[in-house]
């Protein structure tokens, strides 16, 4: 595959693929998510407290998958037609199979995600994640565990960054809250979950 050059320096590999969706195209999609998928306020541990967020969370896979983060299990859903054309462009641009989808609804810039890996043990030791960011473009840091050195993207409407390799064992990464932003931005993270961890 014609992978763009990878943006980590060290320990680790995360390309950006920009725009692999034209606007109207992403814009679309943007609308059906925003209408079809099954949103409910995600729920985290934090300090020994269950906390609701603000933003929102849908996940859907090939299967009723189980997933365990925050110390909370979900479950999935099975596809829905809207997620379908995603997933076999995103798919076709990496080379790789994903068989869930774990999807994130910010409704504005004043809700992000704080520092973390996705290191669960569902996705195995050198997971591969696929991002696709629609709506409203955003900031998106990544910070080595060990050196403290940051990286920074902009996440533009209809873009593709994939994080694989031992990223999620030395990197974190965040989406930093923002007041400049007040429009929407609906974020799908493809990732596999493995075949033990079903039900």
């Amino acid at each position: 595959m014609n992978y763009p050059q990878n943006i980590l320096p060290l320990e680790g590999e995360a390309w950006y693929f920009g725009k692999i969706f034209p606007a109207a195209e992403a814009e679309a999609y943007f609308q059906k998510l925003l209408d079809k998928a099954n949103w409910q306020h995600d729920e985290v541990m934090m300090y020994g407290k269950r906390i609701i967020t603000a933003r929102k969370t849908a996940w859907y896979g090939e299967e009723e998958f189980e997933y365990t983060y925050s110390k909370i299990t979900r479950k999935a859903g099975l596809w829905i037609p809207e997620l379908l054309p995603l997933k076999a462009k995103v798919e076709e641009v990496t080379g790789l199979k994903f068989n869930s989808c774990l999807l994130n609804l910010y409704h504005s810039g004043e809700e992000g995600m704080s520092w973390h890996s996705d290191a669960e043990a569902e996705l195995g030791k050198e997971p591969a994640i696929a991002s696709v960011s629609l709506g409203a473009q955003r900031k998106f840091v990544m910070k080595h565990k060990a050196s403290a050195e940051k990286i920074e993207l902009q996440l533009e409407p209809g873009s593709l960054l994939l994080m694989a390799g031992e990223t999620q064992q030395h990197w974190l990464h965040s989406l930093p809250k923002t007041k400049k932003v007040k429009e929407p931005r609906i974020n799908l993270t493809f990732r596999n979950i493995k075949k033990w961890k079903s039900r």
